[in-house]
């Protein structure tokens, strides 16, 4: 409305044309009879394309059949619905373009003498700023997950770096390893750790992880042993709030937290094989998705596998793909057997009843060239764990005083079974009986025959027992 327009109005018309909110008239057939200049730059139409046009041409089609019903009601009934109501809906523009209103309708008179009132707000910022807001709260809300995941895997760091402490040792088989940690250490290449139960795979992880370029972001473990298979994607991926029966919030998985870190997949042969296929995926592509959402995450993660089993011979048995072995397998670091690093018993064990008598809060006692002779004698099929518990049932035992081992280290094997078959020579009817000896446990199976566990296990898995698939070997 022009500015000389304005001063000839009636005082009405001069506060509706100097209002920030849209007034639109409209007779009792809908026909638009007045709209004050908030109006016709709200919506985009000169006032005369819209004075005597229907005031359906303000809003989307899909409101105007209800619109023109609720209307027809009112003239017939004079009963209003939304009348005095503030009610949000959705405006049109002159362009096509929709944007959110408030609105509210009054109305005079009766019949065909109603006069509709309209009045209206755009509330497109408000809109803007209530989804920043919900969109901020949300942020907040994943980054106060995020820090929780965080915190319990500190806590789970803290306790499994507990569990060793630290590499110990200077033998030329713990020497060779270690060369090979530093050779591939500051590089992004994959390393799969191989070894026995209780070597300290998970020592070496922390190593690379420590000396790469990515020892200032996460460490973040996963056994994938302890994975349940309904709950593997999102253990590793994540999932969003309702993706399924127990989802109450969205939650980040274990890649998300090694972003820019050393995600380790510890026992990474227990994968199912059915999804073995979508950790392979994120390991080529550096991508995934969150249960339950369509959005592609990207990931910048360098990953250190572990296993205690002979991938080459599960991939053989088609228990592991071989697309994955090769993708894990781009740097192996063997972790040789405490018995074949004897030299470095004597360090270690003195350096795990110094841990285990400060826990216990107890003097350390002395360990004696006799001691280490006993140490030494023994072969160690648990490895440094073994070692690890020994040492602390010493520290039990002496309570303060002179080191006992007697009731701490386990009796020396009987001379029937270091005369044992070697595993090669084992038939099947000898390791079946075994196992029903031992429950089905193959670690206790494999003690009764006088052989390792893992010549124990290539051995089923050549003869095709399946016992190989159903008592799969122990993190470590």
């Amino acid at each position: 409305m022009s500015e000389a327009r304005v001063r000839q109005a009636s005082p009405f018309r001069f506060i509706s044309e100097t209002v920030p909110d849209a007034i639109i008239f409209a007779d009792h057939a809908g026909l638009v009879t007045y709209c004050n200049a908030a109006a016709c730059e709200m919506f985009g139409h000169a006032d005369e394309a819209v004075l005597g046009r229907p005031l359906t041409i303000l809003m989307p089609d899909r409101y105007r059949k209800a619109h023109n019903a609720g209307l027809a009601r009112f003239v017939a009934t004079g009963r209003p619905r939304m009348m005095g109501q503030i009610v949000e809906l959705t405006g049109e523009r002159a362009d096509g373009s929709e944007f959110p209103i408030e609105i509210s309708f009054s109305a005079n008179g009766e019949g065909t003498d109603i006069m509709l009132v309209a009045f209206i707000r755009d509330i497109t910022e408000r809109k803007r700023v209530q989804a920043e807001l919900v969109r901020r709260a949300e942020q907040i809300s994943a980054l106060k997950d995020a820090l929780e995941r965080e915190r319990d895997y500190l806590r789970e760091e803290v306790k499994a770096a507990g569990a060793f402490g630290e590499i110990v040792g200077d033998s030329p088989a713990l020497r060779a390893t270690m060369e090979q940690v530093d050779a591939v250490a500051r590089t992004d290449a994959t390393v799969l750790i191989t070894g026995e139960s209780g070597v300290g795979k998970e020592l070496i992880a922390r190593a690379l992880h420590e000396r790469s370029p990515r020892a200032d972001h996460a460490l973040v473990k996963v056994n994938c042993a302890t994975v349940p298979k309904e709950l593997f994607e999102s253990e590793f991926f994540g999932h969003v709030k309702g993706a399924f029966t127990g989802a109450a919030k969205t939650r980040e998985g274990r890649f998300q937290l090694a972003h820019e870190g050393t995600i380790f997949l510890d026992e990474v042969g227990e994968i199912p094989l059915e999804l073995q296929s979508k950790l392979l995926r994120v390991l080529q592509e550096q991508e995934f998705e969150r249960v339950g959402d369509d959005r592609t995450r990207r990931v910048d993660v360098r990953v250190v596998a572990a296993t205690n089993r002979d991938l080459a011979e599960e991939v053989a048995q088609g228990r592991f793909r071989q697309d994955l072995y090769y993708r894990l397998n781009v740097f192996p670091v063997s972790v040789p057997p405490l018995r074949e690093r004897s030299a470095d018993i004597p360090a270690l064990a003195r350096h795990l009843l110094q841990r285990a008598s400060t826990r216990l809060k107890v003097p350390a006692p002395a360990l004696e060239p006799v001691h280490v002779e006993r140490l030494c004698a023994y072969d160690w099929p648990g490895n440094i764990r073994e070692l690890q518990n020994v040492m602390e049932r010493a520290a039990i035992l002496s309570r303060g005083g002179a080191l006992r081992l007697d009731g701490a280290l386990p009796t020396p094997p009987t001379a029937e079974a270091t005369s044992a078959p070697s595993a090669s020579q084992l038939d099947g009817d000898a390791i079946e009986a075994a196992l029903a000896d031992a429950g089905g446990n193959v670690s206790r199976a494999a003690q009764r025959l006088g052989v390792t566990r893992q010549s124990l296990y290539r051995r089923m898995a050549k003869l095709g027992l399946s016992g190989a698939s159903t008592n799969a070997p122990s993190s470590g």
